[in-house]
């Protein structure tokens, strides 16, 4: 069934039937012919680029380890290499006419920490694997004219750069934030706007088609696709590229004015050195991204506020001349939950076994939190773990004899298992993680 939908998709892909402006209609960049005694000017390349047979195997090798789930039409990861082996000689020459039809995005919905949902775009994995291959294109022609402030979704730069950076200019006197949150961002996408941007850089008509063609493909739910005119919903590769293409507007923008900022994506802070000089900023910079960009800021989410009464990234930082950055009480509450669940899912299984699904949890959260100068929260955490084992143990063993029995099957001898059942010491041998001791070596090798 999946095969099927998937080949009928590579049919409709390949036959244009769909599209705009079909061949022999005369319309577009492609149309016409050069006149009589005329050089007809050379064609951009850029498709050729996109379709090179080493570009795309790398493209697949990027699709495969990302792995994900399937598309509208159901085909998966596994499934791709023994398709590509029949389809992919009429998918690379719809490409290179220019005649290429994406398919509909699969919609799916996932809550946000602050309530509400946040709107995903599944893409089949064909086009997942056409859209890896642009933005391996694509990323090297705009990473020059990215601003140096800007930290998501670009080759070696991260959010624990951006967060650094952002104490950098608290400490040199920058201690208000302009807190800029975009209302819906990725849903309010103006295309029109977008692609005057893209086409800075892009001059092959045939890349251009193709991206706005991924920008309006329908959002499917219940078998049914909706027609898209705003949006570049968040699920493909392409989507963190265009983001930061068209707002690299706003970057300029604000190196013009001479002010301090960190950009993560659609997450954008700027210093100034006082409330008067926030405020203004904020009335400022709201006008031009609705003006030049049709975008809106959300009000409500937005501030003028001290950097350590705010969250950026899921740090926060202290009131200190010199501040240090702290987890943010957001982002614990968020750790603790998961932890939670993860326990939960773990009642009535050997607590070894729960100790090892729970480590990579704890090792990842640690990883990107590695950066915290307050360490508190880290040493409440490992106790509050811990305690939450004993507990878990404790339902596991109704007496103080049952869960010696426990403790000496893990190892321990008798006279101290018989000592732990009182006060449960025996986690670091079972390999628990402590994040206190892993945050610190990840500071060593940072």
């Amino acid at each position: 069934m999946r095969a099927n939908k998937a080949e009928a998709h590579a049919s409709a892909a390949h036959s244009g039937e769909g599209r705009r402006n079909p061949p022999g209609s005369g319309v577009g960049a492609e149309a016409g012919s050069a006149a009589v005694g005329q050089t007809k000017p050379e064609v951009p390349r850029q498709m050729e680029a996109v379709v090179e047979r080493s570009n795309m195997l790398c493209a697949y090798e990027r699709v495969v380890a990302n792995e994900g789930a399937p598309g509208v039409d159901g085909l998966t990861v596994a499934e791709l290499k023994p398709w590509l082996k029949v389809h992919w000689a009429k998918v690379r020459q719809a490409l290179l006419a220019g005649e290429y039809m994406p398919a509909a995005v699969r919609k799916v919905e996932i809550p946000k920490p602050q309530g509400g949902v946040r709107t995903l775009g599944i893409p089949t994995v064909v086009d997942r694997l056409i859209q890896q291959a642009l933005h391996q294109v694509l990323q090297p022609l705009f990473e020059p004219e990215f601003s140096e402030s800007s930290y998501g979704f670009r080759p070696g730069r991260n959010a624990q750069q951006a967060v650094e950076a952002a104490r950098s200019y608290v400490a040199e006197g920058k201690r208000w934030v302009v807190d800029l949150d975009l209302e819906k961002f990725f849903d309010r996408v103006n295309h029109d706007v977008l692609m005057a941007r893209v086409a800075r850089l892009v001059k092959d008509k045939r890349v251009l088609k193709l991206i706005r063609r991924y920008l309006e493909a329908g959002l499917m739910e219940g078998g049914v696709a909706s027609a898209r005119m705003e949006g570049t919903p968040q699920g493909g590769p392409l989507s963190p590229l265009l983001s930061n293409i068209l707002l690299t507007d706003l970057d300029r923008e604000l190196e013009k004015r001479g002010h301090r900022f960190c950009r993560y994506a659609d997450d954008c802070n700027i210093y100034v050195g006082s409330q008067r000089s926030g405020e203004r900023v904020m009335t400022a910079i709201t006008a031009f991204l609705e003006r030049g960009l049709k975008l809106k800021v959300n009000a409500d989410k937005s501030a003028v506020a001290r950097p350590w009464q705010r969250k950026f990234l899921g740090y926060s930082m202290t009131w200190h001349r010199q501040p240090k950055l702290r987890i943010a009480e957001p982002s614990r509450q968020r750790f603790a939950e998961k932890v939670r669940k993860a326990l939960r899912a773990g009642r009535g299984r050997n607590l070894k076994r729960v100790i090892e699904d729970l480590n990579p949890l704890l090792r990842g959260w640690v990883s990107y939190f590695r950066l915290t100068e307050v360490k508190g929260v880290l040493e409440e955490l490992d106790g509050w773990i811990r305690h939450k084992l004993r507990t878990l143990l404790w339902r596991q063993g109704k007496r103080n004899h049952t869960r010696a029995q426990h403790l000496m099957r893990t190892g321990l001898s008798e006279v101290r298992a018989w000592q732990s059942a009182t006060n449960g010491h025996w986690f670091d041998r079972l390999g628990l993680l402590s994040l206190l001791d892993t945050q610190r070596r990840f500071s060593l090798v940072s």
